[in-house]
């Protein structure tokens, strides 16, 4: 009887890691990379959240061949509805430059009733002075298609139009750059794409500047660290003094 007993008490116990796993699992990630980028740039981010315990939906989708609601629309509308068909509990974003602009047009369209919270990695979410520069260059316009074309800063462009935030965001901000070229465009800080300043969105729940270049922030392992805190606590590690 002892025996039984012991058994029994050992088979709960190698199951409950993979029941409270399974459970975490219901809560999924949809990652989105930034323009000209593909899927495997954020194979890092991908693997981390991943060991955290989250499901991970990791989209390719083609940056340069659409307006930016076009995208958002075909894109983030078939990877949540995947999610959804997938019984998630809670869906939430990590994002890479034009990937948290399309986040911010699907959700000015669309409700997601069990929506989680969204994390951006470099966004224009008030445009960029790189296309204000350069955005009437055919050059430019073949590299990065009609989505690249509307991140201006004026009043008019996608990321202006779309107003504050009203879900939970957290905003990490690189202020290195290798692209001296860019940052010669861009006043201020900068991470070689978007200024600092820039990054900024009214409605967000908390953000923070580190020491990275635009195009590896989404590898970059605080940036990773910090994506992995807000997700879990809606806001993002600093120092004590720094919180003081």
């Amino acid at each position: 009887m002892r025996l039984l007993i012991y058994l029994t008490i050992c088979i709960r116990m190698a199951m409950l890691p993979q029941t409270i796993f399974a459970s975490a699992q219901t809560e999924q990630v949809i990652l989105l990379h930034g323009l000209c980028r593909s899927s495997r740039s954020m194979a890092a981010m991908e693997k981390s959240l991943t060991q955290a315990g989250y499901q991970v939906c990791n989209i390719d989708y083609p940056s340069r061949s659409a307006p930016i609601e076009q995208l958002a629309e075909t894109v983030i509308g078939q990877a949540v509805t995947d999610c959804e068909n997938d019984s998630a509990t809670k869906i939430n974003f990590v994002t890479h430059s034009l990937g948290g602009i399309l986040v911010r047009q699907y959700l000015a369209n669309h409700s997601i009733p069990n929506l989680g919270r969204v994390v951006m990695l470099g966004p224009p979410n008030q445009g960029s002075e790189v296309v204000d520069k350069l955005g009437g260059w055919w050059l430019f316009k073949k590299i990065n298609g009609p989505a690249g074309n509307e991140l201006g800063t004026d009043k008019n462009s996608v990321p202006n139009k779309l107003g504050a935030a009203n879900f939970p965001i957290g905003i990490i901000a690189g202020n290195r750059s290798i692209n001296w070229i860019n940052s010669f465009l861009i006043p201020g800080v900068d991470d070689g794409k978007v200024s600092v300043k820039r990054t900024k969105l009214v409605g967000m729940s908390d953000w923070i500047e580190i020491p990275a270049t635009h195009p590896f922030l989404m590898k970059n392992r605080t940036a990773i660290a910090q994506t992995i805190s807000f997700l879990r606590a809606g806001k993002f590690e600093r120092p004590a003094a720094v919180r003081a």
